[in-house]
Order: structure tokens, then sequence, then C-alpha cells
């Protein structure tokens, strides 16, 4: 069976579980579960950029998706104009110290010669402007944290539409790629790969420890969002209007004293159904762009270089090619996909939690995502996105399900039956585990493995 053949059937497959959803649990969980589908598949689109691509084994996806998220937080939230106040100016000045030590760091490491004198130039500067730095920074932050910190604590962000947050997101992930990649990209592979982790390990410690930047683990919640909230759609005519035209049979055959009642619960329902299917429409917008430029790029010359780094680096350098710089480059460009999705699930969730940022869920799944749909090709990543999430999710209910039916002759307080209800939440690793040996087992590559091309 062909690359496409096998695609649409894995697609067709995803649709047909989507259906079973909406009719055994509801509308809007399937709708739900589409679109947390549709924001992994972004993200498996970016590892698969850097790993599929050029061969980097990035693990440090966690971080890439939290900077996507703290550009949601920093884009649409209001600004605190009392923190701002209390704090703003010494901390402009801590971070024009930072910069400026920076700068001076760069030039002592490029005019000074090699040896002791220029170790002693670097670290003189380097202490200096740390000192310098937390002299104004310190007092700021505790300035800022002390306004109001039930409710905010920090300083705010530019008050824009939060869809601004999306393209600030990537920004922000590319942004702190090119930091990483001038560090950790010279490294050997299985070093890079820790080293990654390492990094996104710090980067969420940074913003669960500093209340000042997004509130650290207090949260930030009740974030704007780019589509009608369910409320103002259950109060406009047309949107009542619109409910009670669809579902004209439904409500014809009540009697009068239960019209009203019905068409106030048919609102209700078709109002976060309504929400989520704007969402749908939005993240299946981005995800098709995203998967559109991927296909261009890897079909393109500079798509076939990656491609021979990726097989062999050494070749490739002998024929003159700057690896360094190109492994650069994906990696900057997959992080800022990354860092779109990341900024997407927060603008779904409507919170910012850095506590909920873990390697099982923005590292293992999403790589599980590309091995599964077939690394090196981008609908595989998308269709392994689509797998994954939706298997992940719905394991647990299924599995209730199941026990259900095998212990309905049971007493519900039974020791047995009691035992398998509580284990089912553990039913999601052995799933994914499972279905991982499966797909190694039978398909090496992935349901729809690379397409090399001559």
């Amino acid at each position: 069976m062909s690359g496409r053949a096998r695609a649409a059937v894995g697609f067709a497959v995803v649709a047909a579980s989507l259906l079973t959803v909406g009719l055994g649990q509801s509308w809007a969980v399937s709708l739900a579960v589409l679109n947390l589908c549709l924001i992994s598949a972004v993200m498996a689109l970016g590892v698969n950029i850097q790993w599929g691509y050029a061969g980097l084994f990035n693990v440090g996806t966690m971080a890439f998706a939290a900077l996507g998220g703290l550009a949601a937080v920093l884009v649409s939230q209001p600004p605190v104009p009392a923190a701002l106040a209390a704090g703003g100016a010494k901390l402009l000045l801590a971070t024009a110290i930072t910069c400026l030590t920076l700068g001076l760091v760069w030039v002592a490491c490029r005019g000074l010669p090699r040896g002791r004198l220029r170790a002693f130039g670097v670290t003189a500067v380097a202490v200096t402007g740390y000192f310098a730095t937390r002299t104004f920074f310190d007092p700021a932050v505790k300035a800022i944290e002390a306004v109001n910190p039930a409710a905010s604590g920090y300083l705010g962000g530019l008050g824009l539409p939060i869809i601004l947050s999306w393209a600030v997101g990537g920004l922000f992930a590319a942004g702190a790629a090119y930091v990483i990649g001038r560090i950790a990209l010279g490294l050997r592979a299985d070093y890079f790969a820790i080293a990654t982790l390492g990094i996104s390990e710090i980067v969420i410690a940074v913003l669960k420890n500093e209340d000042w930047l997004a509130r650290g683990v207090k949260n930030v919640t009740g974030l704007d969002r780019p589509v009608p909230y369910e409320i103002d759609l259950q109060r406009a005519a047309w949107f009542q209007e619109l409910v009670r035209s669809l579902n004209v049979g439904t409500l014809s055959a009540l009697p009068e004293a239960e019209h009203a009642a019905m068409l106030r619960e048919l609102v209700i329902e078709a109002a976060g159904i309504f929400v989520k299917l704007c969402y749908a429409g939005l993240f299946t917008l981005v995800l098709l762009v995203i998967l559109l430029l991927s296909e261009r790029a890897l079909r393109s010359p500079w798509g076939r270089m990656m491609r021979a780094i990726r097989d062999n680096e050494t070749a490739a350098e002998a024929l003159g090619k700057d690896v360094f710089h190109r492994h650069m480059q994906v990696f900057v460009i997959g992080s800022a996909v990354v860092g779109v999705a990341g900024a997407m699930l927060v603008t779904l969730d409507g919170q910012f939690t850095p506590n909920s940022y873990n390697p099982l869920r923005f590292t293992f799944l999403i790589w599980v995502m590309v091995i599964i749909g077939g690394s090196g090709n981008n609908l595989g990543a998308v269709l392994g996105g689509f797998i994954v999430w939706l298997s992940w999710i719905e394991a647990e209910p299924l599995s209730l399900w199941v026990i259900e039916v095998l212990t309905s002759a049971m007493t519900p307080d039974d020791p047995v039956r009691m035992h398998l209800v509580e284990a089912a939440a553990h039913v999601r690793q052995i799933l994914m585990g499972l279905i991982l040996l499966l797909v190694m087992r039978f398909s090496p590559r992935g349901v729809v493995p690379e397409t090399v091309r001559y």
C-alpha cells in the first residue's frame, strides 16, 4: 500500500473514531479531543522538522511549548499599572545592565588573546555585571510581586488580541532555540539530547519561580480568546433563532410548558459546540499552513540538502555544506512551530499553568507521535498526532466501559471490581507502549513512511 493510501486509511479511521466518540459520549467531547489533536499535530510537525529533516534529537520541546504559552500571557493580558510603577524602572535598568554585561563579555572574548588574561577579563566582567544586575533586579521583583499578590503580583502584558501571541510564541521559541543551539548544537547527538532536556527543565523552573513574569505557580487564568464566549452566544437572538430552526422538529413535538426549557438547554449545548468548532477552524487553518510550508521546504533543494546532512554529515561537509548553520536553521524553525502550538494550547485552555508542563505530555508523547506516524513524512507526523492523542484521551473511558461490561455481575463494592476501576487510569501508558511496539514490529518506519525522491 502506498504512503498516500496509508494516510487516507489512517485519517478515515481517526474520523470514524471521532464520530464514535461524538455518538457514544457527546459531540462536545469529540470536538474537544479534535482540538487537542490539531494542536498535538502541530507540535509533532515541529519535532519532525528537526528529527525527520536533519536528525536532531531534541527532547526539550517542553520548554518551547511553555515559552509559547508565556507569549499568550504577555501579549493578551492587560498591564498592571501599579506593578509597573513599583518596579518597572528598576527592572528595565537591570535588563539594560544585563545586556551591557553580555556585550562586554563578547568584546572581551573577541578582543583579548587566548589565555589567562581573557579568562580573567571575562570572569571579572561577568561577576561585576551579575552583582550590578542583582542590585536593581531583586528590589524590583520584590516590589512587583507585593502588588496585590492574590490577584496579580506581576507586570501583566500588552493587552493585545491573543491570536497575535501565536506568532509571538513562535518568535520566543525561535529566539530561545537560537541561544540553546549556539551552546549545544556542537555536541554529539546523545549529549545534545541531554542538554536540551536539562535546559527545558531550567526554563520550566524559571516560569514556576519568577512570579513577576507570569505569576509562577499561582497561574494566570481568564485569558482572552479569539472566539465568542458561550454566554454571549446564549444571549444572542440570532443564535437562539438558529438553534430553534435546527431543532424545529424536536421543539414542535413538546408541550408549550416544556418548549422554553428545552430550547434553553439546546442553546447552552449548541453554544459550547459552536465555540469548539470555531477553535477547530482556526487550529485547522494554522495546521494546514504549516503543513503546506513544511512540504514545500522538504521538496525544495534546501530540504534535499537537509536530508543529505541527516544521512551522512561527513559526506555533506566534504561537499562544502555548512552543517552547523543548517542544523541551527532547522532547530530554530522546528522550535518556532512548537512555540506556536504552545500558544494555541494556552489559548484553548484559557489559562497558563507552569505546573502542567511535564516531559510525559510535552516530550515523550510528541516523540511517539512522530515515530508512529513516520519520521521524515509531514503527513505521517500529523496522522501520528491524531492517533496518539486520541488513543491517550480515550484509553481510560474505553477501559472503564470494558470493565463495567466484564464486571456487570459483581457488586459495586467487590474488591476485584474496585481494583480494576482504580487501575483504569494506567491503561494509557500500557496502550501507548503496545501501540509503539506493534508499529515498530510491523512498520518500523511508521504508519506513513518517508518517501524518498531522487
